[in-house]
């Protein structure tokens, strides 16, 4: 007997606003006696600026968390403290490798009843960090969205959450269609699910419209220098100051060191849910595609999985996880498009779909290289400018440009995550096209160079048949090579 489809109301998530809540997030908790945590987070910024987040905090009463009563309020708390525990990180000359029990103890109460690791996550900065300026109109509009909480006060910051909540938000109705087209694939009515493909496909190139909307309002010098140090976690983060990771002091006395993962585009349920429904295989990084491997129909519904992607499901709530973990038990469109290939115009609907999450992928590398690869090769160049004995607050960023000054000459530069990304987003947007059906889609979608043949190759910044990108651009050319990092696990 076939599992049955999973109901999204048994996983908390919207029809209408998907992984975001139904409802917006709460913007202060409504009990005073949470007052000093608020009190703290609504002057985030200055406390930073000044650097007194840190002799605040220490003199905060350890609060309880028996008074959140609600689901809304739990996020609430959990949003505020990964907030406060990352400034508290980040928020001196050199980083903490201490959390003190008056927020460690509260905020590991929070990543249990939510079942999230104790590190600022996708959810705490994106899905439950904004609010709609109107109630009467749509989440997905970043015309209508405000971030609830940052860390710099800059719109920047603010447009760099917000363009993730609105994608979320635009991308929701996919969920539901596709768990109709799963169910139509079981039937075998190809109309319907030829029509929800159709739709899908569409859906994607808003979002890939909406992801270069980050141009508009981030800068990537602000980004690089100002925002990123915040969200990085405490992974392979010894050359930003934490070598072992972080303490998050229990008052037990037993607390040891431990290492996370910082927040990261690839916790976001939604972009992981297109490579399931799709049928898309992710192999660890640099592995090859195998003869056995190949779009046949071998595979069956169960993608093989990739260590790193199956590792960021972690970061997901507890009900988000699940959800993706049931959906994988039934997708059957790419086994269902593969076994009807004499239909044209269901192979073509699914080809779509393929093109556009490939070309959404595209993007973001571009994102990744304006944003990291460029910051980071202009620090090296102005680090070594700079005189010795000039004091630098030491985090993510400066400790990417030196790593290149003679001390740490073969360590690569890492994303906020706490690893090089480039190797693994260009491996991931590869084998998007990899279940392709048609050979001029395979061929279109293939990473191969150009040959003699009829079909035209999709078009990729300039990139080699090795692996390498080039763009060519104002300033001239520069290539981008795998020794680079990404823009904190987008």
């Amino acid at each position: 007997m076939l599992p049955s489809i999973p109901d999204i109301r048994d996983y908390d998530i919207s029809p209408e606003n998907g992984f975001l809540p139904s409802q917006p997030p709460l913007e202060i908790l409504p009990d005073p006696y949470y007052a000093k945590w608020e009190s703290i987070v609504a002057n985030l910024q200055g406390l930073l600026l000044t650097k007194r987040l840190r002799g605040v905090v220490d003199r905060l009463p350890t609060l309880s968390t028996d008074r959140l009563c609600t689901e809304e309020e739990w996020r609430r708390a959990h949003q505020v403290l990964a907030f406060l525990v990352h400034g508290y990180i980040w928020g001196g000359i050199r980083p903490a490798d201490r959390v003190p029990p008056c927020i460690s103890i509260p905020f590991l109460e929070t990543c249990e009843h939510l079942e999230l690791p104790p590190v600022a996550t996708y959810a705490a900065v994106v899905l439950w960090n904004f609010k709609p300026l109107f109630l009467d109109e749509p989440f997905d509009s970043l015309e209508n969205l405000a971030t609830l909480n940052t860390f710099t006060g800059s719109l920047d910051e603010s447009w760099f959450f917000l363009v993730s909540a609105a994608i979320e938000a635009r991308g929701a109705p996919i969920i539901p269609e596709m768990l109709t087209a799963i169910a139509a694939a079981r039937r075998g009515d190809s109309a319907t699910v030829t029509a929800n493909l159709h739709s899908f496909a569409e859906r994607l190139d808003e979002l890939g419209a909406l992801l270069q909307q980050m141009y508009d309002n981030c800068d990537p010098r602000v980004f690089y220098h100002r925002i990123r140090p915040f969200l990085a976690g405490s992974k392979n983060m010894a050359d930003a100051g934490l070598p072992n990771g972080v303490i998050f002091d229990d008052g037990t006395g037993n607390a040891n060191y431990v290492q996370y993962s910082g927040g990261s585009n690839a916790q976001s349920s939604l972009i992981q849910f297109f490579d399931i429904a799709l049928g898309i295989e992710h192999r660890p990084t640099g592995e090859k595609r195998t003869e056995g491997s190949e779009s046949d129909g071998s595979s069956g519904n169960r993608p093989s999985s990739h260590n790193f992607i199956q590792e960021m499901r972690k970061y997901m709530p507890g009900p988000h996880r699940r959800f993706l973990e049931r959906v994988s038990d039934v997708a059957n469109i790419r086994e269902y498009v593969e076994s009807h290939k004499s239909d044209r115009a269901l192979c073509i609907a699914y080809d779509a779909c393929l093109a556009m999450l490939r070309s959404f992928r595209d993007k973001h590398i571009q994102i990744v290289s304006r944003y990291i690869i460029i910051q980071s090769r202009e620090s090296r160049s102005h680090s070594r400018s700079i005189s010795p004995k000039v004091t630098r607050t030491v985090n993510i960023a400066s400790a990417a440009h030196s790593a290149q000054d003679g001390r740490s000459t073969n360590r690569k530069l890492h994303g906020t995550g706490g690893t090089a990304l480039i190797p693994f987003l260009k491996q991931a947007r590869d084998e998007t096209g990899e279940p392709a059906i048609d050979a001029w889609a395979r061929r279109l979608l293939s990473n191969g160079p150009a040959d003699n043949s009829a079909f035209a190759t999709l078009n990729k910044m300039g990139e080699h048949a090795d692996g390498a990108i080039e763009i060519v651009g104002l300033a001239g050319t520069w290539a981008m090579d795998d020794s680079e990092g990404g823009i904190c696990h987008w």
